[in-house]
């Protein structure tokens, strides 16, 4: 095999898959930034760093997404490890990450429940802004929790206690002041699960038990959160870009006040919640 520059072997990626991905997988092979490969581009890469550079690339060519490929990815600034045992977390997410937030003054102690906690993305991004929040963190997926563990020490985070249970198990007679949620929403059948990295994704976390129409596991989460709430307490969870009005629906016959929807940065309603019985403290913001 020739000795390839950086530039060579970009350019010959390029060929194949879109420059960015190229980069991003030379970067992942080199353990080197971007600037690096820019000042270096006549650097030689050996035979073996060549060789592990055109199978990501073949890999990427049929589809796999790149955060499995390179391993980790970046969310509300923080980098997470990511496997192919747990979704990759997604911009859109972070508006749920914006509106936990709101609810939470900095310096105001609180629990925090996140159901399907996957890489551990939101739990870890909220404890890491809420150092003073105590917070727990399901997934019914062994594999899961156990990156969202790795997730948990590699940004030093100790506020959030990761559990393996199915939603709700094992929480009867705690409280929580804030209960986030990211579930399973698409359909079965659902025409997106054969384009692009959804192909890839761990088909529980997309589509375990969310039923004909996605709603299942909202319509399971909506129905018990009140048991799990403080009075006041605040519901929170992304949904389909086409769920909003039946999200909304739900919430308001299981008694939940001051419903709220949110638009992504895309205008698409990504986001709904609302809060649950008596309101004796003026903390929430919705």
């Amino acid at each position: 095999m020739l000795h390839l520059t950086i530039l060579q072997a970009l350019n010959q990626a390029r060929q194949d898959i879109e420059d960015t991905d190229a980069r991003m997988l030379l970067q992942s092979v080199l353990n080197v930034s971007h600037a690096y490969l820019i000042a270096h581009s006549e650097h030689q890469l050996t035979p073996e760093q060549a060789q592990s550079f055109r199978l990501l690339t073949i890999r990427r060519v049929r589809g796999e997404p790149i955060a499995y490929l390179i391993g980790h990815r970046e969310f509300y600034g923080l980098d997470f490890k990511i496997t192919p045992a747990v979704l990759i977390p997604r911009p859109e997410t972070e508006l749920l990450v914006d509106l936990a937030l709101e609810q939470i003054p900095p310096g105001h102690p609180c629990r925090i429940l996140d159901l399907g906690t996957g890489s551990g993305a939101i739990a870890l991004t909220l404890a890491r802004h809420r150092p003073l929040a105590d917070i727990v963190a399901v997934d019914c997926s062994a594999d899961a929790a156990a990156v969202a563990r790795i997730n948990a020490g590699r940004l030093n985070v100790n506020n959030v206690h990761i559990i393996e249970a199915d939603w709700f198990e094992g929480l009867l007679g705690e409280r929580f002041d804030i209960i986030v949620s990211n579930p399973p929403y698409v359909a079965r059948g659902d025409p997106h699960l054969a384009q692009g990295d959804l192909r890839f994704e761990p088909r529980m976390a997309l589509t375990e038990g969310a039923g004909s129409d996605g709603l299942d596991c909202i319509r399971l989460i909506i129905a018990a959160a009140p048991c799990y709430l403080i009075a006041g307490g605040t519901l929170l969870f992304e949904h389909g870009y086409d769920q909003v009005e039946a999200c909304r629906d739900l919430l308001g016959k299981a008694g939940f006040r001051k419903v709220i929807s949110r638009c992504d940065l895309a205008g698409i309603p990504r986001v709904s919640g609302g809060r649950f019985g008596s309101f004796p403290r003026e903390t929430a913001r919705m």
